[in-house]
This record gives structure tokens, sequence and C-alpha cells, in this order.
């Protein structure tokens, strides 16, 4: 039982690991600016770099919390004293109660001034405990409710910016692709309610579990199915990621943890058939005592159902016996004689006749 517990202790801690290197590899601005362009209109048609270079800043990895009051921290402006509020940023290490986002940054529009939040959140399988594209909802809501405060004061709405909550689900039946968005349906009249309906988007991305052929329609799929691919090795994906995507593979440590998650991908399944290994080694203990109880239980039946008609045997050649040295002891025979037919001591015929 302990080994259990050490291979499962080291194989969830060596999955956090991968997990965490996982995000990073999603979080290089050159990776998310190839998500931006196939997902996002606003991008679609532009250079990667150029995309990148719009990206402010570096992005937040598992830094900014989720839960409501949690997502903005107020600050004091260092020159004025004057109270600013920004994102909080904070190590999720020190508080693993609470959910944050796993990446979320800001990215520049084509005209360079106006912006938009953009969030990124990857499953490894699509979760049985809740409906996922609720989650996603409400990852949405906040990215927009937490911009009060921060984005805009008061009740100046006009200046809610537009956010993406982009997720990446492993491990599906297809490959598939979704954008979901607010609509207007008139049914009465046709009034021109003023407001901007593209604020909140939900983009969902189905990763099917063999990487898809070299098409157009794959691209993202092929892309990012590379990337988070725990069979292949690290030089077929920067191979990959070079030749098919001209990603510079050498430049902002891609190479590096392209290879670190591979090792932590190889480690996990070595854990896994570990653990594996200890539970089946326990298993089968348990399993040959059961067995060995039965087996014994059976045989003990067996000995005591034989031991039985042998006792019962016994018992009645004992009577037989009985019957034979009283009528012969009736009949005059000596006591040598009944010793000689019976093969009794002299001690036992005794006790029988009295």
């Amino acid at each position: 039982m302990d080994n259990e517990i050490v291979y499962s202790s080291k194989a969830t801690d060596q999955k956090a690991q991968y997990d965490a290197s996982a995000k990073r590899l999603l979080g290089q601005k050159i990776i998310l600016a190839h998500i931006l362009i196939r997902v996002v209109d606003e991008f679609k048609g532009m250079d990667a770099d150029t995309v990148a270079s719009l990206i402010e800043g570096e992005p937040y990895i598992s830094q900014i919390p989720v839960e409501p009051g949690l997502t903005n921290k107020d600050m004091l402006d260092a020159r004025t004293d004057e109270r600013i509020v920004g994102l909080n940023t904070e190590n999720s290490e020190i508080d693993e109660g609470k959910i944050y986002f796993d990446i979320i940054f800001y990215v520049r529009m084509r005209d360079g001034l106006a912006k938009m939040i953009i969030n990124l959140e990857a499953q490894k399988n699509e979760p049985t405990k809740y409906h996922i594209l609720n989650r996603a909802i409400f990852y949405t809501a906040r990215l927009v409710s937490s911009q009060k405060e921060r984005e805009f004061t008061g009740s100046d709405y006009n200046e809610i910016k537009q956010v993406y909550s982009i997720w990446i689900c492993m491990n599906m039946k297809e490959n598939s692709l979704s954008h979901i968005h607010m609509v207007k349906d008139d049914l009465l009249g046709e009034q021109d309610w003023k407001g901007n309906l593209d604020i909140p988007n939900i983009v969902m991305i189905g990763l099917a579990k063999e990487i898809p052929p070299k098409e157009e329609q794959y691209e993202l799929h092929r892309l990012l199915g590379t990337l988070l691919s725990q069979t292949m090795t690290a030089e077929q994906k920067l191979k990959l990621m070079k030749q098919e995507y001209d990603i510079p593979v050498d430049r902002h440590g891609i190479r590096d943890e392209v290879k670190i998650m591979c090792n932590l991908s190889e480690g996990v399944e070595e854990m896994g058939y570990a653990k594996g290994e200890a539970a089946g080694m326990i298993a089968g203990k348990a399993a040959g005592r059961a067995e060995g109880e039965k087996i014994g239980e059976a045989r003990g039946k067996a000995i005591g159902r034989s031991e039985g008609r042998l006792e019962g045997r016994l018992e009645g050649k004992s009577e037989e016996r009985a019957d034979i040295i009283l009528k012969m002891h009736k009949k005059g025979y000596s006591l040598e004689q009944i010793m000689d037919v019976t093969d009794m001591s002299k001690a036992e015929i005794k006790a029988i006749i009295g």
C-alpha cells in the first residue's frame, strides 16, 4: 500500500509539472498568435509575428484568480499616491485552494489602440461533474464583470473591452471548432439597440486523440495536437512546428520547454506503470490470499469429509469388533483366542467384556 501511495504522489506531482509546462508552452506569444489568427476575426489573415507583437507584456499564467472579488487588486500609483486597480497577480502555489485562469493577456487590435482580453484554458478531458460550456460562460462573465474599476469606472460601460475565452479540450471524439457568441432575435419590431453584442465570446476547440492530416481545415488542430501530444518525441514536435508553421523553435526557450514537456510526459507514464504494478501486486496478493483461503477451505472440507468417513468406518468397525468379542466370550472362547481373531490387546478386550 505504501508503494502505491508513493507512486501516486510522484505521478500527481509530475502531472502538475507537466500541466505547468504545457501552459508555459501555450503561453508563448508566437503560439498564442497562431491561435488568434485562426479563431478571432480581428486577426484573421494577419502574419503570426505581427499578431505576436500586438500582445502586451507577458501573458499571466496561473496567476489571476477566477473568484469574484479576487480577480482585481487595489494598488497605489507610486508617483501620485492615487488608487489604481490592476489584475491581481498571485502565486498559485501559495494558495492552492483558489481557481486561476490558465492564461490571460491583453492584445491590441489592428489599429494598435483598442485592446481585447484573451483567456486560454486547456482541458485534458471533458469534465463529467459539470458541463464544460457552463464553466466557459462563467469565465467569460468574470472577464467582463471584473473590468469595472479596472478598465472603466462608474457607469462608463462603453469602455468595456471585448473578451475571448478560448478552451482547448483534448481527447475528444472528433476535431471541432465552435464560436459561441451573442445574437439578437427581433420578436416584435426592429429596434436598433445601441451596444456591442461582440463583447463576450467563447471559442471551443475540440482535439481528437489522433493528430489530423496536413490540411487547411486542420491547421489549428494539427498545431495544438502536436504541442500537446504525449506520444510524439520532442524532435518530431520541433520539426513539425518549424517546417509547417515557421515557428522559431530556438527562440524564447521553446525548444527547452518542448523537451521538458516530453520528459515529464514520459515520467508521468512511467509513474503510472509503477503505480499500476504496485496496485497489481497488492491486488494479486489479496487475490492469492483469497484463493488460498478458498483452496484451504475446500481442502479442509474434503479432508473433513474423508476423515469423517474414515472415523465412521472405524467407529462402525469398532462396534462390530466389540460385538464379535462379546459373542466369542459368551461362547467360551479364551482371552488368547479372542486376541488372535480380533488383533486387539488384552486390556482392550477386557475393557469390552468387563
